[in-house]
């Protein structure tokens, strides 16, 4: 018994350490193959974004041992802290000289020489704060003044503060996030429908408010009919994955990297997989992420406690929900939207806080281990 309960608080949860290690290693690779072209016409070297991708990698790691050894129960405390943090740090994007601004969008803000995306930061602290509210008011979610208006309104500040950037697509992201777990936390579906009525049309006003929001569902629809405009991104991502064949181009072999696919190494990076290592190489991709799925879903439903449940279930739900819509993005199934691939898109903010969900996954599974220990 002793030895039984010396593995599960020691070790970590293979199962779901290895797709993501594996998923890393590949994306450290692939992020040199689609930016090397790049990097030495922007910076005079190749391995320009490869240190940068592999450095933050190592900083990855060490969050995500963090994270494993430090006991889940206790970010009950730090929910509202890292709420209050992360509406301050998307405040401060907007303050001069404080935010960075690239494509058009302010969403990074700039602490020295680091540049430090809020929005990932918000999405975390919001998966927390839901479990922890919830968990605490387990027995009146029912209530729609309890359960459900309190929750909404942090929401609401936290896409307003997003959406300013602007960032239209990771609100939404935000609110699919939360609008799950609420209702797997058990607030009535009566409220979540008709919360959706001033919602809907609101989101649509958002959009349509905008012409490039417009322009980019429009090349959605039909992106043969804009190639050198909104739809010149889809276009040229569909030819990487139509030239790659079932086994590829060969890694470092493709083409559309080479100033023609905009940004292969974050928001496009699926579509270089695809060119270069084919359809094989996609199923792999794929496989990894659904025993990710599988995984953090078991140790979700596992958990010890509701408010692991409910955090386990918010944190493996929002990485498959990016990489569903990356993918998504990448194969002409949904609009444009600039959103990295989890664990192989080039981005530290990203994979910092991506590493840092799995080691609280793995410390709610050795928790639950722990419990049968016990027993």
């Amino acid at each position: 018994m002793d030895e039984i309960q010396t593995t599960a608080a020691k070790g970590y949860d293979v199962k779901l350490l290895f797709p993501v290690l594996f998923l890393v290693g590949i994306g450290i690779v692939m992020v040199y193959s689609a930016s090397s072209a790049l990097a030495m016409k922007k910076y005079g070297t190749d391995y320009f974004f490869l240190k940068k991708q592999a450095l933050f990698a190592l900083l990855g790691i060490i969050a995500l041992v963090g994270c494993r050894h430090f006991p889940y129960r206790w970010y009950r405390y730090l929910a509202y802290p890292l709420l209050l943090a992360a509406i301050v740090c998307l405040a401060a994007v907007q303050v001069p000289g404080w935010g960075h601004t690239a494509g058009g969008a302010t969403r990074w803000l700039r602490l020295g020489w680091i540049t430090f995306q809020p929005s990932e930061l918000a999405r975390l602290a919001l998966i927390i704060y839901l479990a922890y509210s919830m968990d605490k008011k387990k027995e009146q979610l029912k209530s729609f003044s309890i359960g459900f208006v309190p929750h909404v309104m942090v929401l609401a500040v936290l896409s307003a503060l997003i959406f300013i950037q602007p960032d239209f697509g990771s609100v939404i992201i935000l609110w699919s996030i939360a609008w799950i777990m609420l209702f797997v936390g058990g607030v009535r579906m009566r409220h979540l429908m008709t919360a959706l009525v001033p919602v809907v049309p609101i989101a649509f006003f958002m959009m349509s408010g905008a012409q490039y929001r417009i322009r980019r569902f429009m090349s959605f629809l039909n992106p043969w009919e804009y190639p050198n405009d909104a739809g010149y991104q889809i276009i040229h991502s569909l030819m990487a994955f139509g030239s790659g064949g079932f086994w590829g181009q060969g890694l470092g072999k493709g083409f559309q990297k080479l100033f023609y696919l905009p940004e292969p190494h974050t928001d496009f990076i699926f579509s270089v997989i695809g060119e270069e290592l084919g359809l094989a190489g996609v199923w792999v991709i794929l496989a990894l992420y659904v025993l990710l799925l599988g995984r953090g879903m078991r140790i979700a439903r596992n958990a010890g406690d509701t408010f692991g449940s409910l955090m386990g279930m918010g944190l493996t739900t929002a990485i498959i929900f990016q990489v569903c819509v990356n993918i998504g993005v990448t194969l002409g199934l949904l609009p444009t939207k600039g959103l990295t691939l989890p664990f192989l898109s080039y981005g530290g903010t990203s994979l910092l806080i991506n590493m840092a969900s799995i080691g609280i996954l793995m410390n709610i599974s050795a928790s639950q281990k722990l419990s049968e220990a016990h027993i």
